[in-house]
């Protein structure tokens, strides 16, 4: 007698099992696969946002000091114009005095029949135009004005007599800077 045992069912169940179990695992896995590199792509996204943010602050920072060196070049520039400026207005109120006595000087030292015609300064230098009616008397203002104390020594330029008789004649002359001046100048 023979016995036959029919392993084929079990086989085939034992199989669709395995099966089931494999293709579970392999959702499973896939699954977790997915979710793990969405996890990863939104940690590198958040990760992402927050460098941007520090980009962000760290260019509108980097325009605000932009804004305030031009601010602070600007008021460099304005702090040297006013400087400037009153350089110029204190030059101009210690010159005062010096421009009172050298017009004093001028008219105390004019000789008869010598006239100005023209009196211009440039930089500390007069410049004299004017009339006289002989050479003698230019020479005799010549030696009057050298003789004052806010003006140097006259050069002249050029004599030349006119239809009427009349020589006319330019000169320089050197301005001295007088002692309230020089006192004045050493103040701070």
């Amino acid at each position: 007698m023979t016995i036959e045992i029919n392993l084929l069912a079990w086989r085939e169940a034992r199989r669709e099992r395995r099966s089931k179990r494999f293709q579970l695992i392999l959702g499973l896995s896939a699954l977790v696969g997915v979710g793990a590199g969405w996890l990863v792509s939104s940690l590198y996204q958040q990760q992402l946002d927050v460098q941007l943010q520090r980009n962000g602050y760290v260019e509108s920072q980097s325009q605000q000091l932009d804004r305030d060196i031009t601010t602070l070049r600007e008021f460099r520039e304005t702090r040297e114009q006013m400087l400037t400026q009153i350089a110029l207005i204190r030059e101009l109120q210690f010159s005062r005095p010096q421009t009172v006595r050298v017009f004093n000087q001028l008219a105390t030292s004019l000789e008869d029949g010598v006239y100005y015609t023209r009196v211009s300064r440039e930089g500390e230098r007069l410049r004299l135009a004017g009339l006289a009616e002989t050479n003698r008397q230019v020479s005799d203002q010549m030696r009057a004005l050298a003789t004052r104390e806010v003006l140097g020594v006259p050069t002249l330029a050029a004599v030349e007599a006119n239809d009427a008789g009349l020589r006319r004649f330019d000169m320089t002359v050197a301005e001295v800077p007088g002692e309230s001046t020089l006192v004045q100048e050493a103040q701070p």
